[in-house]
């Protein structure tokens, strides 16, 4: 799993680059506070690799939650920025700080 940061001069905005490892899985989507935690968007795109990746734009000065879905299942990222407990769902979030 792998996050990569990309800061634009000419808005506050950084391009988040989110990617996971997952040959067997058939589908992988991303959500979190950036996307009200709706599965439909965005679905990451599997590379022929079995990496499933995808960009987003995100405001930059602000921290989201968030977790991969990976054929059903939650999967945090390992390379989170930090963890965040979430009594809703009963278990950590990922943190990502742009």
């Amino acid at each position: 799993m792998a996050i990569k940061k990309q800061y634009l001069k000419t808005k506050p905005v950084c391009k988040v680059t989110f990617s996971i490892e997952a040959a067997d899985a058939k589908k992988v989507s991303l959500v979190g506070t950036f996307n009200d935690w709706e599965e439909k968007k965005p679905v990451l795109k599997k590379l022929k690799n079995g990496t499933f990746k995808g960009v987003i734009n995100l405001d930059s000065g602000n921290s989201y939650e968030f977790k991969y879905i990976v054929d059903g299942v939650f999967v945090n990222e390992v390379e989170a920025d930090a963890y965040a407990w979430n009594d809703y769902a009963g278990a950590e979030n990922s943190v990502l700080n742009v």
